[in-house]
């Protein structure tokens, strides 16, 4: 009787590890398509690019303004350089009037 007791006990341990199995796979599955679902639904992937795009599109931008103030800042020195000229003559003109009026005289 005792080799019919083991025998049932095995039995009912196989039975129960084959159902166990199978509810974790169940299971495992379940949480797969769980994984699924959140992803689609976040929309984290359009999320992503969009973010992607909208990064690129602000590095452009910063490059194009970091060359126009480059570009700036060039004409600002060609502006200073201008102005020194202009004020050299108007200090000539000065001088120019000074000699005219002596020779007027």
């Amino acid at each position: 009787m005792a080799s019919a007791s083991s025998s049932s006990a095995r039995h009912l341990f196989d039975d129960c590890k084959k159902r166990l199995c199978a509810r974790v796979a169940v299971n495992v599955n379940n949480m797969g398509s769980v994984a699924r679902q959140v992803v689609r639904s976040s929309k984290s992937n359009e999320i992503l690019g969009q973010s992607i795009r909208n990064f690129t599109q602000v590095d452009i931008v910063s490059d194009y303004s970091a060359q126009n103030l480059n570009k700036m800042s060039l004409i600002l020195q060609h502006v200073s350089y201008h102005y020194d000229a202009m004020n050299d003559s108007v200090n000539h003109l000065d001088y120019l009037k000074e000699q005219v009026q002596d020779m007027e005289r």
